[in-house]
């Protein structure tokens, strides 16, 4: 499944590529609390069709009845790109379902070129990260190959927005659990790779669309070569299997490495690590166990639901409550029966 920059992308090139007039909205600045980061991104037909999103619904809204619905068909202006500012007065901030405070700046591009999204849509198809470079005095692009994810950058001349690769979750066994979790993190934009050397567990694996790995988990990782838009997750329970291909993600810059298992099994593990592989606290610090967050959960699909909710929330820099730790939740439980 695409990201949605690559989906709001892909419809703009699709719309100009056909002859029709469209505008691209990027949030370029935020004040106080904004309902969308910086970067997102909305496409904007002229017969008023609309993908992604730069708010909760009402500035789309607006942009529609801007650029479509106020004027008729083909109202999208031609020209440089615009600064358009949602939320500077307490009555617009009402108007426009903006929390209190809050304030958006939204760059609108008209008219980007076809050919330009072709190219950019195509880069991103084969995995590049791409840096797109807007020049606001005239919408001129350029695309830029780059070797790492950074933030949007924005000057009031010119835009640099990275984009692409998607983030990536390698997933160490093919089990019911993995499924429930894989078709998750696919609805999340995430690009999910299986890997399980074991005949017996692969022969149930029922996602065609999935990649499924047969080679040894820790040359898996090693090829994968695991980057910080990457999460990588054991979920066999086997020493065999999850141990050097954790000891092999803790060395990447892989944004969420953790094993499945009790809190016994996850002590276990990093004993284990520290005595024959001379793992120590300090390299052990990024490695998660038990993973997930604490929420009951018994079954597979609310353990996935558990352990996705944890991954998204550190991919989006949560740090989240000690309450919903699974270790810290079990021990207070235990103490206050």
């Amino acid at each position: 499944m695409d990201t949605i920059d690559t989906l709001v992308l892909r419809a703009l090139r699709d719309w100009r590529m056909a002859g029709r007039r469209a505008v691209l909205a990027t949030v370029v600045r935020t004040w106080g609390s904004s309902p969308r980061p910086v970067g997102a991104m909305m496409a904007l037909c002229e017969d008023g069709g609309v993908v992604g999103s730069v708010s909760g619904g009402c500035i789309e809204d607006d942009l529609i009845d801007r650029y479509t619905q106020a004027y008729g068909r083909g109202a999208i202006p031609g020209g440089p790109p615009e600064l358009l500012r949602y939320g500077v007065s307490a009555d617009e901030a009402h108007r426009f379902g903006l929390p209190c405070g809050g304030t958006l700046e939204l760059l609108l591009e008209f008219d980007p070129d076809p050919g330009s999204l072709d190219r950019l849509v195509v880069r991103l198809d084969n995995g590049e990260l791409v840096r797109r470079e807007v020049d606001c005095r005239d919408g001129a692009v350029q695309l830029f190959g780059t070797d790492a994810p950074c933030d949007l950058q924005f000057d009031g001349a010119r835009l640099a927005n990275t984009l692409g690769p998607g983030y990536r979750m390698l997933l160490i066994g093919a089990g019911a659990l993995a499924q429930y979790l894989a078709t998750m993190a696919i609805f999340n934009g995430f690009k999910v790779t299986v890997c399980d050397p074991r005949v017996e567990h692969r022969t149930t694996w029922a996602m065609p669309d999935v990649p499924l790995l047969t080679e040894m988990p820790d040359d898996v990782v090693t090829a994968f070569r695991p980057d910080s838009r990457t999460c990588i997750l054991a979920l066999t329970h086997d020493p065999k299997l999850d141990d050097l291909a954790l000891l092999e993600a803790l060395e990447s810059p892989a944004f969420y490495v953790g094993a499945i298992g009790s809190r016994r099994n996850s002590a276990a593990r990093r004993a284990r690590f520290m005595e024959h592989f001379d793992a120590t606290e300090t390299s052990l610090a990024r490695l998660r166990g038990p993973i997930g967050l604490y929420i009951g959960s018994k079954t597979p699909a609310e353990i996935a639901v558990s352990i996705m909710a944890e991954v998204l929330a550190t991919k989006n820099g949560v740090v989240l409550a000690p309450e919903m730790d699974i270790e810290a939740a079990k021990a207070f439980r235990e103490l206050n029966p």
